[in-house]
């Protein structure tokens, strides 16, 4: 597990290719936040999470099956990386922030993934509700 890379993954690149060629600026892991998003859009107080569907139990993905050996550890691992995804969302909504979950599966259509930030990004804040 030391060889898997917590950031500046490639999932993450190509969300990332895909706002800049949208026109989006943003900053990136911002430790000031709970969670350190991915990416970071100050001027929408807006975040995007790239979750790798295993790491984060991507439910009803197949990519997120759990090993059948060694249980008790991956599902102590994995069901811990869900509650602190769950409390770093509940942390940042709480500051006025939104959030985005983007998973690895959804890199596979692109126009779909395209879509979804541009509506995620368009839509007004709770605020202007």
């Amino acid at each position: 597990m030391a060889r898997v890379k917590g950031r500046n993954t490639k999932p993450e690149k190509v969300v990332r290719s895909l706002l800049h060629g949208m026109g989006y600026r943003f900053r990136l892991h911002r430790k000031e936040l709970p969670g350190k998003p991915d990416v970071v859009l100050p001027k929408y107080r807006k975040v995007v999470f790239v979750h790798g569907c295993f790491w984060h139990g991507h439910y009803g993905c197949r990519r997120a099956a759990r090993p059948s050996s060694n249980t008790e550890f991956w599902n102590t691992k994995i069901d811990g990386n869900m509650e602190r995804d769950r409390r770093s969302v509940i942390s940042l909504e709480s500051l006025g922030w939104r959030a985005l979950t983007v998973w690895e599966c959804e890199l596979r259509d692109k126009e779909s993934l395209k879509e979804t930030l541009k509506g995620f990004l368009a839509s007004p804040d709770k605020e202007q509700e």
